[in-house]
């Protein structure tokens, strides 16, 4: 008798069959990392807004200005920074001025349009993605939400936990 060598053909199709299967079922588990990576950005941006929001605290009460209701300037005459209860407003020229990399031409990051646009206490701005700078085009939670300090309370920065992580626009 002839010692059998190698594997059948059939053997080989079936393993191929069984890898195939198993590649189209797990695949898509492991392969959202441009939203895990957008997601990790936008942590990133929280983390900052939280640590500006706290250097220009310091600034006003330096200042003895962190009692004011009232919206007023903060900082050096070429770099104000519009404060109400010590903390930047929600306003491009509060929490946006204090952050590096937002609004400008070199920035990662936008305020979402329409958003941002009044010094009130409690008004809040979106930041996202330079190329989700329309409210329209915004991914489903694809943005940190800033709300600006109120009388008794520190300004609240929040994220969603399944932000980007799920697009309905593929970038």
């Amino acid at each position: 008798m002839k010692k059998q060598q190698g594997f059948t053909l059939i053997e080989l199709v079936v393993v191929i069959v069984i890898l195939g299967i198993l590649a189209v079922t797990a695949a898509p588990k492991f392969m959202n990392l441009q939203g895990d990576a957008r997601h990790a950005s936008l942590d990133g941006l929280r983390g900052a807004i939280n640590g500006a929001a706290g250097i220009v605290y310091g600034k006003a009460a330096i200042a003895g200005q962190e009692n004011s209701a009232d919206p007023i300037n903060v900082g050096e005459p070429d770099h104000q920074i519009q404060t109400v209860y010590g903390y930047p407003t929600a306003t491009s020229a509060g929490i946006g001025a204090a952050l590096s990399g937002v609004n400008g031409e070199n920035g990662d990051f936008v305020a979402v349009k329409a958003t941002g646009t009044s010094p009130d206490a409690g008004q809040s701005i979106q930041f996202t993605f330079k190329n989700y700078a329309d409210l329209a085009s915004v991914p489903k939670s694809c943005y940190v939400t800033y709300k600006a300090a109120t009388s008794g309370a520190t300004p609240t920065v929040t994220l969603d936990p399944n932000a980007c992580k799920t697009e309905d626009k593929a970038n």
